[in-house]
């Protein structure tokens, strides 16, 4: 530090004892509160649940609070998934505690809804926590398009509120610069909200919109799965044409094929041909690879643990 002018030297010594101090507070912060943390079960109360607590304990480093509470949220959240967990207790209070202490933290509700919504192990199991969630981000972020966006998706997809989710995507397009996407999912929603056009249209602006690559990647496989449930109600229906005109069902679904005049064998999006049971119903070779899929499962199937991902849609 010889080398440095006087003015440089102080800025760096000012810089220093700045750093010094925060990483101070963020100790202490973290004893203050493991201090008045209910000393219970480690997996039903790691963390106090009250934001008004936590704020009263951060000595005015309301933001430093925020960042320890959501790198906390994002831990927990990603221990228990990897270990294919479907129980999230702790999930929504991290979460609400974070973006009290600080309510422009943009990240915690975009992540946070993907976290709170879904099924387990996928998520929480608790859509109306996250859009409690998004509700509250958009109040404090009102000109943030995204997080309508958001919202809309957590109806749409989770409680299937198809006049919720037009009405959240029309009221996001009126913000500023809002994606043009948002007006045409308003409209989409109100018309023809249960179909797979509907669907693909949202899972695609999903993956158009987001940087992130498991959000993305979590589209894909969507698209995947969309793709498969529209195959497989195509072909069901062509089962039930067979029946009618013969009076039996198809053999094999290389009859079935020949009977639509098909150009080849149907297969799914990994290039594997559909299965036909002898009781006709069309089938998917490996539903492990398509987490999502709502039709041509087998009857007695059950999901083995996480979404496998793919590299293409």
């Amino acid at each position: 530090m010889n080398g440095l002018n006087p003015t440089r030297r102080r800025t760096t010594v000012v810089a220093a004892t700045c750093l010094a101090v925060s990483m101070a507070a963020s100790v202490l912060l973290l004893h203050r509160v493991d201090e008045i943390r209910p000393r219970a079960n480690i997996e039903d109360a790691l963390y106090i649940s009250s934001p008004k607590l936590v704020k009263r304990a951060s000595l005015g480093f309301e933001g430093l609070m925020a960042c320890i509470y959501w790198t906390r949220t994002v831990q927990y959240f990603g221990d228990r998934h990897a270990r294919g967990s479907r129980s999230y207790n702790e999930l929504a209070p991290l979460l609400e505690i974070a973006t009290a202490l600080d309510p422009h933290m943009i990240p915690a509700y975009q992540f946070g809804a993907s976290f709170l919504a879904p099924a387990p192990p996928s998520g929480a199991g608790e859509p109306r926590r996250a859009v409690d969630l998004m509700t509250y981000g958009i109040q404090h972020n009102p000109d943030n398009w995204h997080l309508y966006y958001d919202l809309g998706f957590v109806y749409y997809t989770e409680l299937k509120d198809y006049k919720a989710a037009a009405r959240v995507f029309e009221q996001g397009s009126e913000v500023p610069n809002a994606n043009p996407f948002l007006k045409l999912l308003a409209a989409r929603m109100a018309e023809h909200a249960a179909d797979y056009e509907t669907a693909r249209m949202l899972w695609t602006a999903t993956y158009e919109s987001s940087k992130e690559s498991n959000i993305r990647q979590n589209a894909i496989e969507h698209l995947r799965s969309i793709r498969v449930d529209e195959d497989v109600t195509r072909l069901q229906e062509a089962v039930s044409r067979f029946e009618q005109l013969n009076g039996r069902l198809p053999a094999t679904i290389w009859e079935l094929a020949a009977a639509e005049h098909l150009r080849g064998i149907p297969v799914d999006p990994d290039g594997n041909p559909y299965v036909l049971s002898l009781d006709g119903q069309v089938q998917v070779a490996n539903p492990e690879d398509f987490p999502f899929v709502t039709k041509g499962l087998p009857p007695d199937y059950k999901p083995s643990g996480l979404p496998k991902f793919h590299g293409n849609s």
